[in-house]
């Protein structure tokens, strides 16, 4: 047992030695922490603000000479991961350091003027994967706002696209369906880093005023990287992300999972690479089908399994056994991630069409999956005929334009 605990020790270390990409932290550590000398600092973090050796920043920060970290800002889950998806992050103390903690998950996303008194700049260091659903973008605006309004620097230190950053997928979010959800008029999948998405917020006008923005780049990191090239190590952002490939499948199926009527591998140990239900009866057909659409660098499995649980609205909350398929992405690049859960909805319509698939779970409704879409054009447009060819284009008619709007604020 010890030379087995003794392989994983060296495994990990190989692991962090590996590493070819430096993040912003390691560069501002590297530069001798010049632009905070001085200053008193406050932090938006949670566990994934890492350096290459698993140092949390808020300790390298707090260690740091010459610099005053006097607070720390909780975003969902938390400065230390510990609160759910969806529940409110508690203020305090943090007990290591000590230092005041407030939350940006609760009454307010939003830093407020008194959170923000006593502080020069405020830092941000979080691992994002690249996706307009998940909340941390949208801290990481709502903050640099609020930096505008009260006159305080704000500073990005930049981490990775584990998705890279090339790949943009999804329409602009329309207005009447913005939302924490989809903050801001970007794609689905909008192929900037954190610091690249904070330069076109701030100097597109996304954001109220204009913040005193620095970034700290990464040091080696390219745009056809995912988040293995890097050597980097992953410390999940959020329970339901446990690895970088988690980034994958996060887009291919969170959509649906709004629905609330299917298992996407929430209670399970596949986060988002399931489709599944109690009602799906012959999860070899369901694969057969899939595969026969031959979907670019996808394949699909049958798959049989029980939830170790579920959500509280989720028509499988008594851990009943649902059936389905398990995602396998071949080729991230070739693939259209995010379509991919509209063809299984396809697929499944086609299979069971007396199920009623946006009105099933009539607790959950389709609000939030119209919000997750930055539209209902998504929807009412495929509910017509359940095929994929009368959204994609919807769906797309974005993408390029945003490319080559975003492009001018690449740091890499």
């Amino acid at each position: 047992m010890k030379r087995y605990l003794f392989s994983i020790a060296l495994a990990l270390v190989a692991l962090v030695a590996s590493a070819v990409v430096k993040p912003g932290v390691e560069v501002l550590r590297d530069g001798g922490f010049k632009p905070l000398q001085g200053k008193r600092v406050g932090l938006v973090t949670n566990p994934s603000g890492i350096d290459n050796d698993l140092k949390s920043t808020v300790d390298i920060l707090n260690e740091a000479p010459g610099v005053k970290l006097v607070a720390l800002f909780g975003p969902e889950h938390g400065v230390r991961g510990n609160a759910h998806a969806g529940d409110a992050v508690e203020g305090g103390v943090d007990p290591k350091t000590g230092v005041k903690v407030f939350s940006l998950y609760g009454k307010t996303h939003k830093p407020t003027a008194e959170m923000l008194k006593g502080i020069d700049v405020l830092v941000y260091d979080i691992q994002d994967i690249g996706c307009r659903s998940y909340t941390f973008y949208a801290t990481m605006g709502v903050c640099m706002e609020a930096c505008a309004e009260n006159n305080v620097e704000f500073m990005v230190l930049d981490r990775p696209n584990p998705l890279g950053g090339n790949k943009v997928e999804g329409n602009l979010v329309e207005d009447g369906y913005f939302s924490f959800v989809s903050k801001y008029a970007i794609p689905y999948l909008y192929g900037l880093t954190p610091g690249e998405l904070a330069r076109f917020l701030n100097e597109e006008h996304f954001i109220k005023g204009h913040a005193r923005l620095t970034v700290i780049p990464m040091e080696g990191w390219t745009r056809d990287m995912k988040f293995r090239d890097t050597g980097m190590p992953w410390v999940l952002p959020s329970p339901q992300v446990p690895t970088p490939e988690s980034a994958f499948f996060y887009p291919l199926s969170g959509i649906l999972g709004e629905l609330y009527i299917f298992n996407t591998g929430i209670g399970y140990t596949l986060p988002f690479q399931l489709f599944t239900a109690t009602w799906i009866d012959d999860a070899d057909e369901l694969a057969r089908r899939m595969n026969d659409l031959r979907l670019p660098g996808l394949k699909f499995r049958p798959i049989h399994i029980k939830p170790f649980f579920a959500l509280s609205v989720d028509v499988n909350q008594e851990k009943k056994e649902v059936h389905g398929v398990q995602t396998y992405i071949t080729d991230v690049d070739r693939a259209n991630l995010t379509l991919t859960q509209f063809y299984f909805l396809q697929v499944v319509h086609e299979m069971y069409p007396d199920v009623k698939l946006f009105e099933q779970n009539e607790k959950r409704g389709w609000g939030m999956f119209d919000k997750v879409c930055g539209t209902k054009e998504i929807r009412e447009r495929f509910v017509k005929r359940y095929r994929v060819e009368d959204i994609a284009d919807y769906w797309n008619k974005d993408a390029e334009s945003f490319r080559l709007r975003s492009a001018k604020y690449y740091l890499y």
